[in-house]
């Protein structure tokens, strides 16, 4: 579940690469990106299968899947964060602190845990992880899964799941702690998207079969 930015270009990268032109004058091709994989429920089953409960990759992928965080503020999280069935999160990118509901599969996940440590997720000496060593554990590989499934497709996938759920984007704001609403819309309108053209067809084959 690493973000393996390695593969990826750079952003600078994919600046030049999108230039109209090159400093030669010559035309390039602009590279069109959405950004990082977001797991399809396909590949969120396919990890749960490999990893059941009670795994230390299990309860990582639950803790990304389940809080939609980033990866940074999940290494940091502990049982003295849990509260009244809520996980309290202050985000190291932007120190938004939030509650969060936990999730009843996540529940699930930390209740198979062993519990003393300072943190969930422990390295094998028992230390916890830091932002670079969690970004190196990687267990999609082995599952047969695509290099582009990364921990932050995994928010991006919680995202997804919350805007297909009927989430608004202030909903989805309060458990992400997206800096801007902009970034969440995304999501909304792509749900919103789906659930028209489903609703254009359900249309058409109601006057087609009375028809």
């Amino acid at each position: 579940m690493a973000e393996d930015t390695s593969r990826a270009p750079s952003i600078l990268d994919r600046r030049r690469l999108s230039r109209r032109r090159s400093d030669t004058g010559s035309e390039v091709a602009r590279i069109k990106t959405d950004g990082i994989h977001t797991w399809t429920e396909a590949e969120i089953a396919q990890f749960e299968e490999r990893h059941p409960i009670g795994t230390k990759a299990r309860l990582a992928f639950a803790l990304l899947l389940y809080t939609a965080q980033r990866r940074s503020d999940v290494v940091g999280m502990g049982r003295r964060h849990v509260r009244n069935g809520t996980i309290a999160v202050r985000q190291q990118k932007t120190g938004t602190m939030l509650q969060i509901p936990v999730h009843p599969k996540l529940r699930e996940a930390l209740g198979a845990t062993f519990d003393k440590h300072l943190t969930f997720l422990v390295t094998e000496f028992g230390k916890p992880f830091s932002f670079a060593g969690f970004g190196n554990c990687d267990r999609c590989a082995e599952v047969g899964l695509p290099k582009e499934c990364s921990a932050h497709g995994l928010r991006k996938a919680a995202c997804r799941r919350l805007a297909e759920a009927g989430c608004t984007a202030h909903q989805i704001r309060a458990i992400s702690g997206h800096a801007s609403l902009r970034e969440v819309e995304r999501y909304t309108k792509a749900a919103d998207q789906a659930e028209l053209a489903r609703q254009a067809f359900e249309k058409e084959q109601r006057r087609t079969d009375v028809g």
